[in-house]
């Protein structure tokens, strides 16, 4: 991600970068193109302080814990709905103003929150996976609750469910190898990230 623009003069630049044919303003007056230029430096700069504080405070609180999570379709959308809402926010638009979503990203550059939130799931999977110790997230992913007959259709969606697609039924051995781990974790994350 880039970094917020440096600080500029009350013009946009310095008095010695002014050209031959420019005029100095006086200290109470700005001509069109230095109060344009003023202006659209003063946006960028609170875009760009708008996005930091998206990606260090709001993300971290809207994903906290969700390497617990068992994703869902659902779920996902319902992120990303919320996550636009406040990237339009951001910028100032509304939904009337039916600007596509990929403009309203490449605008805010903030984080995508399915990618967080999948590339968290695959670290703390991989993290918990590789313990030697007997610890209780260890037990807990191991243990199965339920003796004799399940309840009438479909069993819900459990936390590893979506790991097994990725890497298969052994993939709590396939964690012990970090290099492999992170390259299946790059597809997992593809698995979440694009819409559909």
């Amino acid at each position: 991600m880039s970094s917020c623009p440096e600080a500029a003069s009350p013009g946009g630049r310095s008095d010695r970068s002014r050209g031959p044919d420019e005029v100095p303003a006086s200290p109470g007056m700005m001509n069109a193109q230095q109060l344009a230029r003023r202006l659209r430096m003063e946006n960028e700069r609170l875009q760009c302080l708008k996005t930091k504080v998206f990606n260090q405070c709001v993300l971290p609180v809207m994903t906290y814990g969700a390497e617990t999570w068992c994703f869902t379709k659902g779920l996902i959308h319902k992120l990303r709905v919320a996550q636009r809402a406040m990237e339009r926010a951001m910028l100032g638009v509304s939904l009337r103003d039916r600007i596509r979503n990929e403009e309203i990203r490449r605008r805010t550059k903030v984080t995508d929150i399915a990618k967080r939130i999948s590339t968290l799931k695959w670290q703390w999977a991989g993290h918990v996976a590789r313990r030697a110790d007997d610890r209780w997230s260890r037990k807990v992913l191991e243990w199965r609750p339920r003796v004799g007959k399940r309840r009438v259709g479909r069993p819900p969606t459990r936390w590893s469910d979506d790991l097994r697609k990725v890497a298969g039924s052994r993939w709590m051995q396939m964690a012990g190898d970090r290099l492999g781990w992170r390259s299946l974790g790059e597809a997992y994350v593809q698995q979440w990230t694009t819409e559909g």
